[in-house]
């Protein structure tokens, strides 16, 4: 079976993803590159890294903008990153970072509070390859009204274009908003917590999972976040019902948690 083959192989788990987006997207996949068989497909993917590689940069979900969700954005700028300007040192956790449109975004808005020195942002993926687009800092201009509108709905009131160097068709993002962002590959499935945490984010990759597997991540989320840290998730995605909901408190009207402990229930 593929997603034996896969672990096997590469050591990718993908047995807790959910089987109906999971097949969708290799149908997809399969009928894109025209393959002869699936059984040569299997092969391929199997025995070729290059192709393995594209292979989990067309399975993994990629979709992403600047500020996205403007109103999310907006108490993390009014409620959520004031409270932890209080504190000497701000870890920021930001896993299915994709691209790193969000990351970035988080960094203007750090910038802005004047917290951007005294924060870290870990921003995490299972793609490589998207890891390394990110890293470029650099987003098609053709996007950059969009994300503009989003900056100022999310409570921006600068220039939003003094945060970028238009670059022919490309938007490169200042070095100074890159700096505080650490890149790296994370496997949600697999690996291990490695820092704590005052901020996790994690929006719209949890539902890409079955029951189980959520569960577990939320466990890691839990286990990687400081008492009284906060957690967000998606607009389809809650702690209810979950190992961990006891000791998470949810902020009216969002989808982010504060962590509360037993004690301070």
């Amino acid at each position: 079976m593929l997603i034996s083959d896969l672990l096997e192989q590469y050591g990718y788990d993908f047995t807790g993803y959910s089987r109906a987006s999971l097949k969708r997207r290799i149908s997809r996949l399969y009928s894109l590159d025209k393959a002869l068989s699936f059984a040569e497909f299997r092969y391929r993917i199997y025995s070729d890294q290059a192709y393995f590689k594209r292979f989990v940069e067309q399975i993994t979900v990629n979709v992403t903008e600047m500020f996205r969700d403007p109103v999310f954005f907006k108490t993390l700028r009014d409620v959520v990153l004031p409270k932890l300007g209080t504190y000497p040192f701000i870890r920021i956790w930001l896993a299915g970072c994709s691209t790193g449109e969000e990351a970035y975004s988080i960094s203007i808005i750090l910038k802005e509070l004047n917290l951007l020195h005294k924060s870290l942002i870990y921003a995490t993926d299972l793609n490589p390859a998207v890891l390394e687009k990110a890293a470029h800092g650099m987003f098609a201009m053709s996007q950059m009204k969009q994300y503009s509108e989003n900056y100022i709905l999310s409570g921006g009131t600068q220039d939003f274009s003094t945060y970028y160097t238009a670059n022919y068709s490309l938007a490169k993002f200042d070095e100074e908003l890159k700096q505080k962002i650490i890149f790296s590959t994370h496997n949600l499935v697999s690996d291990h917590s490695f820092n704590e945490f005052q901020l996790i984010l994690c929006r719209n990759v949890l539902i890409y999972f079955e029951r189980e597997l959520q569960h577990n991540v939320l466990d890691l989320f839990d286990e990687s976040l400081e008492d009284l840290g906060y957690l967000a998730l998606g607009t389809k995605e809650t702690v209810d019902f979950s190992r961990i909901a006891n000791r998470y408190k949810r902020l009216p009207g969002h989808k982010i948690w504060r962590k509360v402990g037993h004690e301070n229930m």
